[in-house]
């Protein structure tokens, strides 16, 4: 598997690149502000753009759809659409085959309702899911359970040795592990659900004593 990542612009957004190199199928993932330059790499390897994900439907994440769809004739998907080609739903644990290459969509509720996390290979895109050291924003409440929720009894059974891919230049580097997430991200490092509420709530006050940016 080849996979490439962008910084494409906005609020230090990042927008990937999937590929199997054994037939150049590619995938693009959350290619806004500046999807022409995932694009022309793209073209530049020869690879032929097959899918584009959205990991959720926020502005910063969708705003390159209409560039992309003209520049590669490919229509963006989100969380509900269906596939024209293959009729699928993007659903919670749909496959969609990238030559020899398989991309898992994870249904990750939480930051919005409509969030996913892709899987392929060894890779794990979180969009604003989870960062590396940091969670999606949410309120207090519903939101901020479900977030929960999608992490421990989603993310978090993957192997240790998965790399996670964020949508945002957010944390101390640009990507990491679930292993080193488990480890050190002070999420999910809360023993339940309404401490991991609690620091939300004091995250401000707790990135001050710990010297976090």
């Amino acid at each position: 598997m080849f996979m490439k990542q962008f910084m494409t612009g906005g609020d230090r957004n990042f927008g990937y690149l999937v590929a199997d190199e054994s037939t150049k199928t590619a995938a693009l993932i959350d290619p806004s502000y500046s999807p022409e330059i995932i694009i022309d790499f793209a073209q530049k390897e020869k690879f032929t753009t097959q899918y584009i994900f959205n990991t959720h439907g926020h502005y910063d994440h969708t705003n390159g759809n209409k560039v992309a769809k003209n520049l590669t004739g490919v229509t963006p998907l989100r969380y509900g659409d269906i596939e024209p080609i293959t009729r699928k739903a993007v659903s919670d644990n749909t496959t969609f085959n990238l030559g020899n290459l398989e991309i898992r969509i994870i249904h990750t509720p939480g930051h919005t309702n409509d969030s996913i996390c892709i899987h392929a290979g060894d890779a794990l895109f979180t969009g604003d899911t989870l960062f590396v050291g940091k969670v999606g924003g949410t309120n207090f409440g519903s939101q901020a359970k479900a977030e929960y929720n999608s992490i421990h009894n989603k993310l978090l059974t993957l192997p240790d040795s998965t790399r996670v891919f964020p949508g945002h230049d957010y944390g101390t580097s640009p990507e990491s592990t679930i292993l080193r997430e488990r480890q050190t991200n002070p999420f999910l490092l809360q023993p339940d659900i309404e401490s991991f509420i609690e620091l939300k709530r004091n995250w401000t006050e707790y990135k001050k004593i710990h010297g976090i940016k």
